[in-house]
């Protein structure tokens, strides 16, 4: 039994980790969007998938009313704006 468990002790942490890592789908694309238009109000250009701090975020590009670019990461797990 003791080299059973060895042998399963490495998959299962594997597996507990991979579980334990925050999804995607828990900010949408869309209130990534409107998070970075709340902090930047403008037109938004662009909205990509990206790690922040080695951590799922998206990458907003804002379009200001002054004409100026603003990049806003929004934290894909929590929705709150991260830079």
């Amino acid at each position: 039994m003791n080299a059973l468990a060895k042998r399963l002790a490495t998959p299962l942490a594997a597996l507990l980790i991979v579980l334990a890592l925050p999804a995607w789908a828990d900010v949408g694309r869309d209130e990534a969007a409107a998070a970075a238009q709340r902090v930047a109000s403008g037109r938004v250009l662009s909205v990509e998938k990206t790690e922040a701090a080695r951590r799922p975020a998206w990458r907003v590009k804002v379009l200001t009313a002054q004409g100026d670019v603003r990049v806003i990461l929004i934290d894909a797990a929590s929705g709150r704006v991260i830079g």
